[in-house]
C-alpha cells in the first residue's frame, strides 16, 4: 500500500477545504499526487483557482541552478501569476505583505530531501512569519521525509552562523518531514501563524523513500534520485570548498573530486578509516558545469552499502579531513559569495558553527562528532511533542 501524502488526501476530497478561498500555493516540481499529477492541474481538474503561485528556490519547475535567482513570471502551464521566493536579494525569499493581503491561506506542497541544508523549511519559515503578520493561514500539506524519521545526526546551528542554508536551531540529518518542522519552528520561535498540517496517511518514521511506494520526482535540479538524498546529509559539505560535488555530473553529490586528485591514493586513505555502511569507486569525470567546469577531475563515486549502518555526515566529515591532509597545497575552502553573502564562511555555515571547519581539519575527529551527536541526542528528545506519525 501506499504512502498517501496530504496532497493525495486534499485531491481526493475534491479540495472541498479551499471552496470559497482566496488561497495562494507554494509548490515546485515535485508537487505531485501519487500518480505524478501536479497540484496545480489537479486543482484546475477540481476548479479550485489560487489567486498567486509561489515557487521556491530552483523555481517551480526545478529548472533552475542553485543560488541563481529566479524572476517573476506567469506560471506557463496556467497562466497564473508566479512568484518567486529566491530572487536576487535576502529580502526577496520573503512573501511581501501585497502578496498575503487579499488571501485567506497559502497551501504549501514541497518535498525536503532530510538534511539542513536544503532551502525548503527556510521559505516555508519566512512564509509562515510573514503570514502571520498579515493574518493570513499556512496549510501545510504533509510529504515524507526520504531518509525515513528515526536516525538523527549532527550539531545544531548556532545563532551566528545562522543562513538560508541552515536558519533554525536544527541538527544536519534532522529526521522531521515538513509538516513535523513546520509546527516545531512554529513553537519554537514563536511564530503566531494561524497553522494546519494536514498528515500522511500510511507513513511511519522507520520508511525511507523506497517504502513509501510513491514515484520520485527530482525536487530540485541535482537532486535526482532518492540515492542523492541518501549521502547529502555529509557530501553537501564539499559545497564550502573548491572540491567538485560532482554537480555537472549524473550522479552529484554521490561524485566528488578535483584535478589534483588521485583516485586510487584517496581510496586507500579513506579505506584505511573503515567507514560503516559505504565504498568507493574510482572515476575520472568532467563536470559540465560549476566547479571546475570542463576540467578532468580524479575522484570517487560513494556506492552505500548498507543504509542502516551508513552515517552520512561522518563519511563526509572524513573524506573532507583525508582530501585536506592527502592535498593540503590545494585544498581550499571557498572564499565566495554563498547563499547572498560571504561570511561567514560557507563552510562555517554549512557546519552551523563559526570555527567548526578548523576543529574539522585539526581536532581529534571521533570525539568532534561524538561532541554534534551529544547536539543531536539533545534535539532527538525535543522533537518527540512534535512528531506526527510513529
Amino acid at each position: 500500500m501506499r504512502v498517501r501524502t496530504g496532497l493525495d488526501r486534499w485531491q481526493e476530497e475534491r479540495f472541498r477545504a479551499l471552496e470559497g478561498k482566496r488561497f495562494g500555493v507554494l509548490v515546485h516540481a515535485a508537487s505531485v499526487d501519487q500518480h505524478l499529477e501536479h497540484m496545480l492541474l489537479l486543482l484546475r481538474k477540481h476548479n479550485r483557482t489560487p489567486v498567486r503561485v509561489f515557487s521556491p528556490e530552483h523555481g517551480l519547475f526545478g529548472e533552475v541552478q542553485d543560488m541563481v535567482p529566479v524572476e517573476e513570471a506567469r506560471d506557463p502551464l496556467t497562466g497564473l501569476p508566479l512568484r518567486s521566493l529566491y530572487g536576487p536579494t535576502p529580502a526577496s525569499l520573503r512573501p511581501r505583505p501585497r502578496d498575503l493581503e487579499d488571501l485567506d491561506l497559502v497551501v504549501v506542497d514541497l518535498q525536503d530531501v532530510g538534511s539542513r541544508y536544503y532551502t525548503y523549511f527556510y521559505t516555508l519559515k519566512y512564509l509562515m512569519e510573514e503570514a502571520a503578520r498579515m493574518d493570513t493561514r499556512v496549510v501545510v500539506l504533509d510529504r515524507p521525509n526520504p531518509l525515513g524519521g528515526v536516525k538523527v545526526e549532527g550539531n545544531r546551528v548556532r545563532d551566528d552562523a545562522r543562513s538560508f542554508v541552515g536558519d533554525a536551531p536544527l541538527p544536519n540529518r534532522h529526521g522531521l518531514t515538513i509538516g513535523e518542522f513546520a509546527g516545531w519552528i512554529a513553537a519554537t520561535e514563536s511564530i503566531p501563524v494561524d497553522l494546519e498540517v494536514i498528515p500522511m496517511q500510511g507513513w511511519r518514521r522507520e520508511m525511507h523513500w523506497p517504502e513509501t511506494g510513491l514515484p520520485w520526482v527530482p525536487p530540485s535540479p541535482n537532486m535526482p534520485l532518492y540515492e542523492t538524498a541518501r549521502v547529502y546529509p555529509g557530501m553537501c559539505l564539499l559545497e564550502g570548498t573548491h572540491l567538485s560535488e560532482g554537480r555537472g555530473t549524473t550522479r552529484p553529490f554521490e561524485t566528488f573530486g578535483a584535478p589534483y586528485i588521485q583516485p586510487l591514493e584517496l581510496l586507500e586513505a579513506l579505506q584505511a578509516w573503515d567507514l560503516p555502511g559505504v565504498t568507493f569507486r574510482p572515476i575520472f569525470y568532467v563536470p559540465t558545469f560549476q566547479k571546475w567546469a570542463g576540467q578532468r577531475c580524479g575522484g570517487l563515486v560513494l556506492h552505500v552499502t548498507d543504509r542502516e549502518a551508513f552515517r552520512p555526515l561522518w563519511t563526509g566529515m572524513v573524506i573532507l579531513r583525508v582530501v585536506a591532509a592527502q592535498y593540503p597545497e590545494q585544498f581550499a575552502w571557498r572564499t565566495t559569495t554563498y547563499e547572498y553573502v560571504d561570511r561567514p564562511l560557507a563552510i562555517e555555515r554549512l557546519l552551523g558553527a563559526r570555527g567548526l571547519h578548523q576543529d574539522l581539519l585539526q581536532t581529534d575527529l571521533s570525539r568532534l562528532y561524538e561532541q554534534m551527536q551529544q547536539e543531536a541526542e539533545q534535539f532527538d528528545r525535543e522533537r518527540q511533542p512534535f512528531l506526527l506519525y510513529p
